[in-house]
């Protein structure tokens, strides 16, 4: 059972690497892989919401890195790490 949570938090740590890598370029996805992409942008949307109030962190003149990923990259990776 552990083996298996454990693999759908690895699952979901690598799509959420993908969903903020292609968000930007979601119109140009084709076939399977806009399939996939609307899996997971199912999944994380909702969730990223939820941590909407959370403002960006400025880290230079007009560069802003957005917290909310980062905050449930950190949440996945402590699930990984108790499961």
């Amino acid at each position: 059972m552990f083996f298996i949570i454990h693999l759908i938090i690895n699952i979901l740590i690598v799509g959420l690497f993908l969903y903020s890598k292609l968000l930007p370029y979601e119109d140009r996805l084709t076939g399977q892989y806009k399939q996939t992409f609307s899996f997971f942008k199912s999944i994380f949307k909702p969730v990223l919401s939820v941590f909407s109030g959370i403002k960006p962190f400025q880290v230079g003149t007009g560069l802003a890195v957005d917290m909310t990923q980062i905050l449930l990259l950190i949440i996945l990776l402590v699930l990984n790490y108790f499961y």
